[in-house]
């Protein structure tokens, strides 16, 4: 390149930055600069994870009978209870109680874009905390003990399931999932 030729290029550059400069200076609105991936180009802000369904009704549980909650719990069930559906929520979770009044089972089936199914699983079963979930057919995410049992949670593209129980082993919880899936076609 030639030296009157990179003046010009310097000139052009530094008359961009001072325009720019000038009208983030002269604009009455904040500015926020976007989050840099420093392996990249520009990201957006953290994805955040859809807050878990609460029991707004009286079952039953269509795509989960109770008995199949029994035989992978191993408690019985004496109440059924179902979360209000939505845009995000096509089926409504299912709340499976105890004799004691508690839950002890939840399922969860959450539709929305990839990013929030799987921040909404992240949030479960922490990647950083979680041993890996992997379902056939792509199904990926987390499953640990938590302080009130265990967490079987996957996505997949915009899909998760989420399954809570009382308890501490996570294979009843993954079975549950598995028998989610297939029941709704997932």
């Amino acid at each position: 390149m030639s030296p009157s030729r990179r003046r010009r290029l310097v000139i052009v550059v530094i008359a961009a930055g001072l325009l720019a400069f000038a009208a983030v200076a002269c604009s009455d609105r904040p500015v926020t600069p976007p989050l840099i991936d420093h392996a990249g180009p520009a990201v957006p802000a953290a994805v955040q994870p859809v807050p878990a369904p609460q029991p707004s009704a009286d079952g039953p549980c269509h795509y989960l009978p109770a008995a199949a909650v029994q035989a992978a719990n191993g408690e019985r069930v004496v109440a059924v209870r179902i979360s209000d559906t939505g845009p995000d929520r096509p089926q409504p979770a299912c709340f499976f109680f105890a004799a004691n009044g508690t839950v002890q089972l939840r399922t969860w089936i959450l539709a929305t874009t990839p990013q929030v199914a799987r921040a909404t699983v992240d949030a479960a079963a922490p990647v950083a905390s979680s041993d890996l979930a992997q379902l056939p057919g792509g199904w990926s995410g987390g499953s640990q003990p938590t302080a009130d049992g265990a967490v079987f949670a996957v996505s997949r593209q915009g899909t998760a399931v989420v399954i809570t129980t009382n308890q501490r082993q996570t294979i009843g919880a993954r079975r549950i999932a598995v028998q989610v899936i297939a029941a709704l076609g997932l």
